[in-house]
């Protein structure tokens, strides 16, 4: 590939090392990406509210495809440009078609919200168990959870790993919604569908004028694989879930050894 018309990476096990920050050499590699005018986007399963974070180590980075393709967040003004949010019907279809496939499994969803100072976008039914102990938000039943559209439904069954989940609700659903996971333990999140990680940031590279021939994009979970294969260049890590590495059209080292940054090296 030659050099790349705009760069691409998800965050968590890609971009941040094991202990949640961006290392001193894939800071240094994307402030060098930024400096040359080559734009550089986050695509990343985040809700909009945990890109701060990484914002504050990488202050030169506007844009960020949040939710797995659900929104694009403006980091510096704060705000969500666009979503691909799940109508309220849709929600309802699949909530019925989890809890039968997955008796007792646990239901939450990302809405849309707007500013990441403004009251968490995030609710869970009762009994829900995170994740992440990050996911605060408010606790309401079941009809309420589904009242509002939502750029994502999360189904959490800590007893199952989330392979086994996709395999199981993937031919129930169907092609009502897209299907995929970033958390390898009982998490599953669900999509408009033919909302991934792919088709945000192909509209994004389409508003910069980009092909995707000229895209470079790094992942590390199936919920980066449609990415890496839209893009015209798609890096998996050495840490990657082996579907990536399958599809990838090449494997760097690992989130804990630099691996953005030993690619990013070669044109910046």
């Amino acid at each position: 590939m030659q050099a790349p018309g705009l760069v691409a990476t998800d965050v968590d096990g890609t971009l941040l090392d094991p202990a949640e920050h961006v290392s001193p050499r894939n800071a240094a590699a994307v402030r060098q990406v930024v400096a040359s005018g080559v734009p550089f986007v986050l695509v990343t399963g985040r809700p909009q509210r945990w890109i701060p974070p990484v914002s504050a180590e990488l202050p030169q980075v506007r844009l960020a495809v949040c939710a797995n393709g659900g929104l694009l967040y403006d980091a510096v003004e704060d705000r969500v440009l666009w979503d691909q949010a799940m109508p309220v019907p849709l929600l309802a279809e699949l909530a019925d078609a989890a809890l039968a496939t997955i008796p007792g499994c646990g239901l939450a969803v990302e809405r849309v919200g707007g500013s990441v100072r403004g009251p968490s976008p995030f609710l869970a039914e009762p009994g829900y168990r995170n994740a992440w102990p990050e996911a605060v938000g408010a606790i309401v039943d079941r009809a309420d959870l589904l009242a509002e559209p939502a750029v994502k439904l999360l189904v959490r069954e800590p007893g199952l790993l989330s392979d086994a989940m996709v395999a199981a609700l993937a031919p129930v659903i169907g092609g009502a919604a897209d299907i995929t996971f970033s958390h390898s333990r009982g998490l599953v999140e669900i999509s408009a569908p033919g909302v991934t990680k792919a088709s945000g940031l192909a509209e994004v590279a389409a508003k910069l004028g980009v092909p995707a021939a000229e895209v470079l994009a790094f992942g590390d979970m199936p919920n980066d694989l449609e990415m890496l294969q839209w893009a015209g260049h798609g890096v998996a890590m050495a840490n990657a879930h082996p579907a990536l590495q399958a599809v990838a059209d090449e494997v760097t080292a690992s989130n804990a050894e630099d691996g953005v940054a030993l690619v990013l090296e070669r044109w910046f």
